[in-house]
């Protein structure tokens, strides 16, 4: 497939928006777009912000909260991975030594 973009529609908070995608890119666009359209709507209904413009940065906070807090916790998984590895390392060097010896 081509990476040539191509124009495609989102719909969010009743409104539709054209937007160029490459092709192959446009699910995931789809996907983001219905994410985003949940959040606002969450948003919009709890009824405690007014405004269009002010939705849409109160859901592009709260979405990137979510993802500072995923890449927090990806990185805290990785540490625990890697420290288990380092352990199993010196455990498998012990047992070489112990074999050598």
């Amino acid at each position: 497939m081509t990476d040539k973009a191509s124009i495609t529609s989102v719909h969010i908070l009743d409104k539709e928006y054209r937007v160029a995608c490459p092709h192959d890119n446009q699910d995931a666009l789809h996907t983001a777009a219905r994410y985003l359209n949940e959040k606002m709507q969450e948003i919009r209904s709890s009824g405690k912000v007014v405004g269009i413009e002010r939705i849409a940065v109160m859901a592009a906070l709260n979405i990137s909260y979510e993802l500072m807090h995923s890449r927090r916790q990806n990185e805290d998984e990785k540490m625990d991975t890697q420290e288990h590895i380092d352990q199993l390392l010196g455990k498998l060097d012990q047992a070489l030594a112990a074999v050598e010896r």
